[in-house]
């Protein structure tokens, strides 16, 4: 006759919790692994990550020229587009880039320079020429408040309506809440301009309400009117001056 071995409750216990802890040290270094597999992507990897990283740059330097020539608003400017950066990063990890990187819009920056009194905010620290004349509040409506251009940047002001401006600037968005309007280092606070994404026949007319470091920037409202799904970059943009 043979004899069947039984095993007792405790050491089946004991044989059920040792698989378990296997398979879960396996199922954690299997996540773990995957994780590893996916760093956070560049703006030069992703469309999508270019495009926040040149708002936050954008709205950096804007903060730059405020501390550069502070006004008696500059505080309060300050205050409200570090708001913008910080829910940009929060984007920036949502979307799988690197947070906290920032890029320039090279372009905004080339319009800048234009003209007898091109913007001297794109040497040394980054200070805008426009916010020592034009960094007054004209009507305050959001907490950057609305400013006049920057002096340097009459020629592209003075255009006349339905010309297109700013011709081969890309747009992206400011970042900022409330109904649809733009923010720009071209044109004063009333200024009508209509933009259009070209890679997707959709276009938005909105006001200039705020001095940004780009030609047009627009807030999230407007953006959304435009943008491709998944973007925050339009690279061919149609801007005009409507009013």
């Amino acid at each position: 006759m043979s004899r069947r071995r039984t095993l007792g409750t405790k050491k089946k216990i004991a044989l059920f919790v040792s698989a378990a802890a296997v398979a879960g040290g396996g199922a954690f270094v299997m996540a773990s692994t995957s994780n590893a597999a996916q760093p956070a992507k560049t703006a030069a990897e992703s469309q999508v990550c270019q495009g926040l990283a040149t708002a936050l740059g954008n709205n950096q330097r804007f903060i730059d020229g405020q501390r550069a020539n502070p006004d008696a608003q500059s505080e309060a400017r300050i205050a409200n587009r570090q708001a913008v950066i910080d829910e940009i990063k929060r984007k920036q990890e949502a979307s799988g880039c690197v947070v906290g990187e920032s890029a320039q819009d090279s372009q905004s920056a080339q319009n800048g320079q234009q003209g007898a009194g091109a913007q001297n905010g794109q040497q040394g620290a980054g200070a805008q020429a426009g916010q020592q004349a034009g960094g007054q509040q004209a009507g305050g409506q959001q907490a950057g408040g609305q400013q006049t251009a920057p002096a340097g940047n009459a020629g592209a002001g003075a255009a006349a309506s339905g010309e297109q401006v700013c011709k081969g600037s890309t747009v992206t968005l400011s970042g900022e809440g409330g109904a649809p309007a733009a923010s720009s280092n071209q044109f004063p606070a009333g200024t009508k301009l209509k933009v259009t994404n070209l890679d997707n026949n959709k276009s938005t007319t909105v006001e200039v309400t705020s001095v940004s470091g780009s030609c047009v920037l627009l807030n999230n409202a407007a953006f959304e009117q435009v943008r491709e799904p998944g973007k925050f970059l339009i690279r061919r943009a149609v801007i005009e001056k409507v009013g």
